[in-house]
């Protein structure tokens, strides 16, 4: 539906591009525009090879696996449903830990596993409790240090571009806090009326 309305969006201001008279600009326009996308996508690219370089570093150097250990009581309580040494609590893990370094591209195949295996674990074609929750809180924006939005900063020559991380940090508790608590009212509430 989205592309639809982005699509007549698009043949709109054409149209009216032509009946006003500004086609030029609007041809201007999208060629300045598509090479700037190709230059801010070369610049991105450079950022994210970085992090995930460094991301494969900590996790030659057991970085990731101490973190893992830090983090696993906290998974272990939110996702009550999954055996401590199931594979879908370390894809979990990996997913979180990608996404709190602002790696979400990498985070995303982690995460579309960790839901493969919690659907076999469920056995059942609805979504269980713990795909619920993973989804909530991978909706609530769980970053700590948003790469891509330095990397555009830095492109763009912003004079502080890691300034945004402070009020991150800060968004990243209100956000993730409040999914934890809804998806538990929405729980609770869904056992109570059986």
């Amino acid at each position: 539906m989205v592309h639809l309305i982005w699509a007549g969006m698009a043949v709109i201001g054409i149209i009216y591009a032509l009946f006003n008279g500004t086609i030029d600009q609007v041809n201007e326009a999208i060629f300045n525009s598509a090479a700037e996308a190709v230059n801010l996508s070369i610049g991105l690219i450079s950022i994210l090879v970085f992090w995930l370089g460094l991301m494969r570093i900590a996790e030659k150097a057991g970085i990731l696996k101490s973190l893992s250990a830090v983090f696993k009581p906290l998974i272990t309580r939110l996702f009550p449903d999954i055996p401590k040494d199931h594979p879908a609590m370390g894809y979990i893990l990996s997913n979180f830990i990608a996404n709190l370094f602002g790696l979400g591209n990498a985070a995303t195949p982690m995460g579309i596993k960790a839901m493969k295996e919690m659907k076999e674990l469920s056995g059942s074609e609805k979504a269980s409790r713990s795909m619920i929750t993973f989804l909530v809180i991978n909706t609530s924006s769980l970053t700590l240090v948003p790469t891509t939005i330095i990397a555009i900063r830095m492109q763009y020559k912003s004079a502080f571009p890691t300034e945004i991380v402070g009020t991150t940090v800060i968004a990243t508790l209100i956000t993730t806090t409040a999914a934890i608590i809804i998806d538990r009212i929405f729980y609770l509430r869904r056992v109570s009326n059986r």
